[in-house]
């Protein structure tokens, strides 16, 4: 009897150890492209599992989506949300999008790029005059895209034309000549290049040209929270942070031992996968007085642009977990 009651009780104990070991669900939203690498490092090495977080993730190619699906609760947190669309929306309803880590990229740490088809006798931005151009998608991209030719003297319409396209066409539409020029991201810009159909003309475009300097830190994306999420959950929060900055780290220290990744799970080639550029992904926490100052200025120039409907100071939507 005894033994039976035992038994018994152990029964009814378990559904409660099991709820209270089991691990907490997040949803994020995943721009696929090679700044969103934290992420899949996270999950493959198990840093998000060590903290008790199963994180599925929720393929979206633009930013406007994902900015939709953060307000609407249909996910926790961003990998890799354009910066100018958090501080859009975060100017109009505040702590929607709140960044964790920022992705730094100029020169040395490329992402956004200026490519031209191989046959192009373009060597400089200032040669892109009379060019059909693709950009990549969302508002963010094609206001930056459209800054930088005007910091080199062109106009669209005058001297240009722009379009912008999913991530997915980009290397058919210069290998079939539907356009003579791209602002794209990376890996699309090393595919394409390895593919022989488009050649670099210029990377780090926002800091040499926007910025003003070619080492600034240009931070146009980087890994967001919902304010919602940090307020209900602020220690699965907590521990996301935790994942994504040993996620951050291991890039930053062994980048080979997780460059694989970029094959498994972003359509990179095993034989570019050793060479595709990397950004520089730094926690919150991390960032220097002239980081700030870096990614203020980029904010307002959006600003001055109208890509950001209202001034907002950038430490109001970053968080040092």
């Amino acid at each position: 009897m005894i033994r039976r009651r035992k038994l018994l009780l152990a029964a009814l104990a378990t559904p409660a150890i099991a709820q209270a070991q089991a691990a907490d669900r997040v949803r994020v939203a995943v721009f696929n492209v090679s700044s969103a690498l934290p992420y899949y490092v996270a999950v493959e090495r198990g840093f998000f599992a060590a903290e008790g977080i199963e994180a599925s993730a929720v393929p979206l190619q633009a930013a406007p989506l994902i900015v939709q699906a953060m307000v609407s609760g249909d996910v926790e947190a961003a990998s890799n949300l354009v910066t100018l669309e958090g501080a859009n929306i975060n100017s109009r309803r505040a702590n929607t999008a709140v960044y964790i880590a920022l992705n730094g990229q100029n020169a040395r740490y490329q992402m956004e790029q200026f490519i031209v088809r191989p046959q192009s006798t373009a060597q400089s931005l200032r040669d892109l005059k009379g060019a059909r151009i693709l950009s990549a998608p969302g508002p963010a991209n094609l206001s930056a895209a459209r800054a930088v030719l005007a910091a080199n003297g062109l106009q669209e319409g005058r001297d240009y034309t722009i379009q912008e396209q999913q991530m997915g066409v980009h290397v058919g539409a210069l290998a079939a000549g539907t356009f003579d020029a791209a602002y794209t991201l990376e890996p699309v810009a090393t595919i394409a290049e390895r593919a022989g159909a488009a050649r670099r003309l210029e990377a780090g475009v926002i800091a040499t040209h926007l910025l003003g300097r070619a080492e600034a830190q240009a931070f146009a994306a980087g890994a967001a929270l919902t304010g919602k999420f940090l307020q209900e959950k602020p220690d699965v929060a907590r521990r996301f942070a935790s994942a994504w900055s040993k996620a951050c780290a291991l890039i930053t220290s062994d980048a080979a031992s997780v460059r694989p990744l970029l094959v498994q799970h972003m359509q990179t080639s095993a034989e570019l996968a050793p060479t595709v550029p990397l950004v520089n992904f730094v926690m919150v926490r991390d960032l220097s007085p002239q980081d700030l100052a870096d990614f203020q200025k980029f904010v307002d120039l959006a600003v001055a642009q109208g890509v950001v409907r209202n001034a907002i100071p950038v430490g109001s939507f970053l968080r040092a977990l």
